[in-house]
């Protein structure tokens, strides 16, 4: 009778630590949403597609950002963008391919809130740290600032 209740404790025990363990939840539809729209900003640029901002932008957008062009120079900036402005810039920036093939990216999400989310981009232009709100069941990017990396 010792060795059942031994096993019988041993896995209550397990159990109960399993449970207790955090466990990797699935993103949620709004997180989803917004990685969705960060990347249809980033895409939009990589593969010269001005729709894909238009999906993902907020028509009073503001994007504003800081370069240099080596680790030695100067900062320049600040470089201000409206929706237009990113929407013309996306319809040329890759296109042809000239900013190359392998163009990577990655996405963070911050924070996912009921109507805000924050997030960060690091694109081959550099790092952009990104404001979204939630519209009539969208989210879409309002605010945009921007580093080149070194």
């Amino acid at each position: 009778m010792r060795p059942l209740l031994l096993i019988s404790t041993l896995t209550l025990a397990a159990l109960s630590l399993a449970l207790a363990l955090p466990q990797e939840d699935e993103p949620s539809a709004d997180e989803k949403a917004v990685h969705a729209a960060l990347e249809d900003y980033v895409l939009g640029f990589y593969e010269a597609a001005p729709e894909r901002l238009e999906r993902s932008l907020s028509k009073d957008m503001k994007k504003m950002g800081y370069w240099r062009e080596s680790t030695e120079s100067d900062w320049l900036g600040p470089l201000h963008m409206t929706y237009e402005q990113a929407l013309e810039l996306a319809g040329s920036w890759n296109e042809g391919g000239r900013q190359g093939e392998d163009l990577k990216y990655s996405i963070e999400l911050h924070e996912v809130s009921g109507r805000t989310a924050t997030g960060k981009l690091t694109a081959k232009w550099g790092l952009d740290y990104v404001h979204l709100a939630k519209e009539e069941g969208r989210w879409r990017i309002h605010h945009v600032i921007w580093q080149s990396v070194d």
